[in-house]
């Protein structure tokens, strides 16, 4: 078989301890998944709100970080530390109970938006696609199988700038636990192997500018290392 044009190359993350690459699909972001964040992005907030979900390009993935290109379009850069979840089976309705034996594992990433063209597309009523899909927008961890180090509930997450605290939770702060993202997300479009979920950040994203190193970290997870250029 021929193609017209040239076939684009999968997106793949390293697994942890091993020499294979996870594949990646799809890429799912869930916002305001941490009560303080929701708090304090004035769009809203309480214990029984329900995380919004935006999709990001694959081919935006950068596996282990290194230097992410400043993008076009914006003058403020807001990186959002957050945990990742790879799915490792596939399924559509999936109860919560059973949610985790479909994931694969947990990574570190940074969910990149562009916070001037997000506060635009809010103003102008239109999608938010274009303030977190650009190139290099999804950095993200080695991948920890489930299998290695079980399912994280608890633990610190943070990120420095340049050495300075800029964020800090716990992942036992997370409104919805993965299995309920993983429940919720299967009963609007069926998840399958190689899908990434993006879980929500804890308060505190500030803007980056260029010559920024930035450090994430999620206790039992990883680390992750990317420097604005």
């Amino acid at each position: 078989m021929s193609y017209a044009v040239p076939v684009p190359v999968v997106p793949t993350a390293r697994v942890a301890g091993s020499e294979a690459l996870f594949p990646v699909r799809r890429v799912y972001t869930v916002g305001r998944n941490y009560v303080a964040h929701a708090r304090e992005t004035g769009l809203g907030g309480s214990d029984g709100s329900r995380p919004g979900v935006s999709l990001r390009p694959a081919d935006g993935l950068v596996a282990e970080g290194g230097d992410i290109p400043y993008p076009p379009g914006t003058a403020e850069l807001d990186p959002e530390i957050e945990m990742v979840v790879a799915m490792g089976r596939g399924g559509s309705d999936i109860p919560p109970a059973r949610a985790l034996e479909h994931v694969f594992g947990y990574a570190v990433g940074f969910d990149l938006i562009r916070r001037d063209v997000l506060r635009d597309c809010i103003k102008h009523q239109h999608s938010w696609d274009l303030c977190k899909s650009f190139d290099h927008s999804v950095p993200v961890s080695a991948i920890q199988p489930a299998a290695r180090i079980g399912h994280p509930t608890r633990g610190a997450i943070w990120i420095t700038v340049n050495g300075a605290e800029r964020q800090r939770g716990d992942l036992a702060d997370l409104i919805w636990s993965p299995a309920e993202i993983v429940a919720r997300l299967s009963a609007l479009a069926r998840l399958e192997p190689g899908d990434l979920i993006f879980t929500g950040t804890p308060k505190g994203p500030r803007a980056v500018v260029r010559g920024d190193r930035l450090h994430g970290h999620i206790d039992g997870i990883g680390n992750l290392h990317v420097r604005i250029v």
